[in-house]
């Protein structure tokens, strides 16, 4: 699929607003539908769950690990916990609990990280969450869902109230534009192919996806074909179509998230094994500074000219930066 040069200005949507529409919808399908929350109703888009099912949220107000465990404790109990907090709240003050009440238990709890990456921006280096996916990757049996857009949101929420297990799903506040077809497969371990390309392979997921595609796009205005895979999943991962990535000359990943572990440390660890390739990782490196969003993408080089400036490095080009 080639995006439409127009992808600059498309108009650009909160993914927890889709979010919070399809919990709303399964919970009427469904009464084993519940929520448990740390006093964040409002940032987790939950005030329309609230008033329309009062009795099937529970608020715990700002203690995590509790949190957690009401919800694993909900699963063991028949329900379907949906357990909302923003990102950097829940994985590291309940990752104990992440692991052993939900995953090593087996329990069907979704867990749901809000606001993840860079996105509280001004609230600083406390309310960054860039280390979730490093933290979570190294936990047996939890599945780890990074979606980008509206459709891949919609996506994601029905695919963790189906599976029979617990998961992560990393829910974007950064207003992303809608890069992900309607019909496109989503499940486990499963990459999404957004663009082929046989001169480099740009590999990127939640808010660093349209990024990419800008960057395929400016690729492809200087003759060079790049391959754009999204890979919502970040583990299981879809191992198969990342090695088949190595036939092209070199794969820039690009992830709001550390480096230590994350996305980018997935996929040198799998290349790294079994087809070594040129690799270039953007992401997170250190704690994150205070600053907008926005600044915070560029301060670390999140974006479509950096993601291209890395295609071209790869490829023995002099570089586009200035």
């Amino acid at each position: 699929m080639t995006l439409a040069p127009s992808l600059t200005d498309a108009p650009v949507y909160d993914c927890r607003q889709v979010f919070a529409e399809e919990l709303r919808a399964l919970a009427r399908e469904d009464d084993r539908v519940v929520v448990v929350c740390n006093d964040s109703v409002g940032s987790s888009n939950l005030g329309g769950f609230r008033d329309e099912f009062p009795g099937r949220l529970v608020n715990v107000g700002i203690a995590e690990q509790n949190m957690v465990g009401v919800g694993a404790g909900l699963a063991n109990a028949g329900m379907v916990p949906f357990v909302s907090a923003a990102g950097p709240f829940l994985t590291g003050r309940a990752l104990e609990q992440i692991k052993a009440d939900c995953a090593y238990s087996g329990h069907k709890v979704v867990l749901c990280g809000q606001s993840p990456g860079m996105s509280y921006g001004e609230l600083g280096p406390t309310h960054h969450s860039v280390e979730d996916l490093a933290w979570l990757r190294a936990v047996a049996d939890l599945t780890v869902v990074v979606p980008t857009d509206r459709a891949q949101t919609r996506a994601a929420v029905r695919w963790a109230y189906a599976h029979d297990g617990p998961s992560y799903l990393r829910i974007p506040r950064f207003k992303v534009p809608d890069v992900i077809p309607e019909n496109a497969e989503f499940s486990p371990g499963r990459a999404v192919i957004l663009r082929e390309g046989d001169d480099v392979t740009l590999v990127a997921i939640g808010t660093l996806v349209s990024r990419a595609l800008i960057a395929a796009d400016r690729l492809a205005a200087e003759g060079i074909s790049a391959r754009v895979i999204n890979t919502p999943f970040v583990d299981p991962l879809d191992e198969a179509t990342i090695l088949a990535a190595t036939e092209t000359r070199g794969i820039v990943v690009a992830e709001e998230a550390t480096l230590s572990g994350g996305l980018g440390a997935a996929v040198a660890s799998l290349t790294g094994q079994h087809a070594p390739v040129p690799l270039r990782l953007l992401g997170v490196n250190g704690f994150a500074p205070t600053g907008s969003a926005d600044r915070l993408l560029e301060h670390f080089g999140l974006t479509a000219d950096a993601i291209h400036h890395a295609a071209r490095e790869i490829l023995g080009l002099r570089s586009s930066m200035p």
